[in-house]
């Protein structure tokens, strides 16, 4: 599989298919997107200019019921998901989590914001959202696990990495930090609060 993290939660996977996630501030005309999963409405994630750069003919828009009508201007072809909830798309499966604030008005949990996720090739890739560590993401099972570490509007480094030793994917890949919020360095501090035996792979540097 191959990653790319572009910006913020901007985050493109390809192998057979080729999934977008929140893209934003994409600078190619790629229109090469099988799926396209949106966690929520916030400008650094629904972002239209850079969803028309990667959608194509036949992209399937992924995202939560508050997206509905939004998704529906761009294209007919979408998925309205809820929290909680499994769902198949072709031989792509994949699980919702809530995305939400406990303590910050950022993210409401009555908006239904989510997170995704995904199995490809025998392995899960959960995408978090903007969210806080949150009760029902506690025995979440992943092997790769995209969090966001910034801080302010989500979890900071330390919420971050405690998460990520609690539920213990293979491989941890911090988001959401050195553009809008949260320096570059946080980085640094995320490997070092890592549990050793679990990777973590850097994409924004």
């Amino acid at each position: 599989m191959n990653t790319q993290v572009f910006t913020q939660s901007a985050i493109k996977l390809t192998d057979d298919t080729i999934i977008y996630f929140d893209p934003y501030q994409i600078k190619e005309e790629y229109h090469d997107a099988d799926y396209i999963f949106l966690t929520h409405d916030h400008y650094d994630h629904f972002d239209i200019n850079s969803i028309t750069k990667v959608l194509k003919d036949n992209t399937v828009l992924i995202g939560p019921e508050i997206m509905a009508e939004n998704m529906q201007e761009i294209t007919n072809n979408i998925l309205i998901v809820k929290p909680e909830n499994n769902y198949k798309l072709g031989s792509l499966e994949f699980r919702t989590y809530p995305a939400y604030n406990l303590d910050k008005p950022f993210h409401p949990k009555e908006k239904a914001y989510v997170g995704y996720n995904l199995k490809i090739n025998d392995k899960w890739y959960y995408i978090m959202g903007d969210t806080d560590d949150t009760p029902e993401i506690q025995e979440v099972k992943t092997d790769i696990c995209f969090i966001p570490i910034g801080g302010k509007f989500t979890m900071d480094v330390q919420e971050a990495a405690a998460y990520i030793n609690k539920i213990k994917p293979k491989v941890a890949v911090p988001i959401h930090y050195g553009s809008i919020v949260g320096d570059i360095t946080l980085k640094d501090n995320f490997i070092n609060s890592v549990d050793k035996d679990i990777q973590v792979k850097i994409y924004i540097k």
